[in-house]
């Protein structure tokens, strides 16, 4: 099923991409959107978190459905052919590379722009976050604007 943002219309939007071999970035930064998604209480309702794949030859719907999972607050995993990838990636200002690495998993690991993106409700760009952003800082920030 291909998601798009319809799906979560009225909802403001965390996206994040990444990888589930990812060894820091993506499970600090989905651990600070939990916090977030767990401090905002009635208000988390409001708000839908969004893990978005690099990497969709490991990151299949069964590993995401593994994965994302860990870090509880609703997220939701997608995935897609590298192509679909690749046209969404378009739309945000991100950039990720496979980088051959042959303590990897597989052989790779993969090379990616660390943002947090928000999204209002009708899915226009409102902010983003660089990686190390404290879930406090952005919990502050999200709650002044819904």
């Amino acid at each position: 099923m291909v998601r798009t943002e319809k799906d979560f219309a009225g909802r403001w939007m965390l996206v994040f991409f990444g990888f589930t071999n990812c060894p820091d970035v993506c499970p600090t930064t989905l651990s600070e959107v939990a916090a977030v998604m767990d401090s905002l209480g009635d208000d988390a309702a409001k708000v839908q978190p969004i893990f978005i794949t690099i990497d969709p030859e490991r990151d299949t719907p069964a590993a995401l459905a593994e994965y994302v999972p860990l870090f509880d607050a609703g997220i939701i995993g997608l995935t897609g052919t590298p192509e679909q990838i690749a046209a969404t990636s378009e739309t945000f200002p991100i950039f990720f590379e496979r980088v051959e690495e042959a303590a990897a998993p597989d052989g790779y690991t993969m090379g990616h722009t660390s943002h947090l993106f928000l999204f209002d409700p009708d899915a226009g760009f409102a902010d983003s976050w660089p990686y190390g952003t404290s879930a406090e800082e952005i919990l502050a920030d999200l709650e002044e604007r819904i």
